[in-house]
């Protein structure tokens, strides 16, 4: 199966811009040992989207998203997914 997601193209200037799909529920909890984040197929295609945004060639390093707790994300606490560059 084949799934094409499109993916908001980085623009230099102009900011990342992240997309939803209609619908997206998404929520996490977080453990003692882990972190569960369980979503819909929506909020699935959503957060993959997001990550590909993030990983764009030219995208810096600090550049982010920022999941507040209770309005894009069902959590007690924010999420927050931040590219580093490698090494």
């Amino acid at each position: 199966m084949d799934l094409v997601i499109s993916v908001p193209e980085h623009r230099v200037g102009e900011g990342l811009q992240f997309a939803w799909d209609d619908d997206f529920e998404m929520e996490m909890a977080v453990g003692p040992t882990e972190v569960v984040i369980k979503a819909n197929r929506a909020g699935l295609t959503s957060l993959a989207r997001h990550l590909l945004t993030l990983a764009q060639q030219g995208v810096h390093e600090g550049s982010h998203i920022h999941l507040t707790a209770d309005q894009e994300i069902e959590a007690q606490l924010d999420l927050v997914l931040e590219r580093r560059e490698q090494g």
